[in-house]
């Protein structure tokens, strides 16, 4: 997605900006309101509630600002969480799932066009091949 700003810090409100540009998606509302973008149906991405296994290591306090992003394969997967340095991260309840997680309050390590690359990939994960096939014709670059 061209975009003049595509270097500055993310935000979450980039995230519905972008989820929503997307091609024939829908948004849901899980518990607490919490948006769920789907296409055809699927999850792509989504706001999840506090759950116990995503913590902080020191308080236990539960993490209020995850967002889950599919990927397209465990090998997708491993290359954003296997660096520790990376915003993204996993937790055994996610173990063979194809998503990642990155906590709304870190979301400023990426640029917008970071997010924006993670959110298309999420939902070429999840859109029907014809319609995946349709988005990328349309978009060589991405």
């Amino acid at each position: 997605m061209p975009d003049d700003d595509g270097d500055r810090p993310a935000r979450v409100e980039d995230v519905h900006e972008l989820a929503l540009t997307m091609p024939h998606v829908t948004v849901e509302h899980g518990t607490g309101d919490n948006p769920i973008y789907q296409v055809g149906g699927k999850s792509f991405v989504f706001f999840r509630n506090p759950r116990p296994d995503a913590a902080d290591p020191d308080t236990g306090e539960r993490y209020a600002d995850v967002i889950v992003f599919w990927v397209d394969s465990q090998a997708d997967k491993q290359a954003l969480v296997q660096d520790e340095s990376s915003p993204f991260f996993t937790t055994a309840h996610f173990n063979g799932h194809p998503s990642v997680l990155l906590r709304a309050g870190r979301i400023g390590e990426l640029t917008r066009h970071e997010l924006a690359e993670v959110i298309q990939d999420a939902w070429l994960s999840r859109a029907s091949a014809r319609r995946a096939a349709t988005w990328l014709a349309a978009h060589p670059s991405s």
